[in-house]
């Protein structure tokens, strides 16, 4: 039995489980009218209005490149060449745009952290 100064019932945190179980699996908004949504998007909010967050984007800066990347690899994932990378984002359904961009690195480098690779794909992506 949990006690404490919850203001809502055990009853009605379930249910807004069950109204944003949508908008957590997907990332975006899955109603059809913003002001159905449980929880609107916000106007300043870059990376729900501009799509996946990826280098060469608007608004992709090395910091959120590097959020991103550490988001969806992890610690685990490192040291690893770009093939590696690729084939771990491929299996934790990374947006396509961010795969193209570490297939897009040389393919012998050997990146030992989420800021080697992101530091790589900002440089690649600012000198084409």
């Amino acid at each position: 039995m949990q006690r404490g100064s919850d203001r809502l019932s055990r009853h009605r945190d379930d249910e807004m489980k069950h109204e944003l179980q949508g908008l957590l699996r997907s990332g975006h908004p899955t109603r059809s009218e913003e002001w159905n949504d449980p929880e609107p998007t916000a106007d300043d909010d870059p990376q729900v209005w501009g799509g996946p967050v990826a280098p060469g984007r608007a608004g992709a800066s090395l910091e959120t490149v590097r959020l991103e990347l550490a988001r969806i690899l992890g610690r685990s994932s490192f040291p690893a060449t770009p093939v590696e990378l690729v084939r771990v984002l491929r299996r934790k359904n990374a947006p396509d745009i961010l795969v193209e961009a570490v297939e897009g690195l040389p393919r012998k480098a050997n990146y030992t952290t989420v800021q080697e690779l992101a530091r790589a794909l900002t440089r690649t992506e600012d000198t084409s």
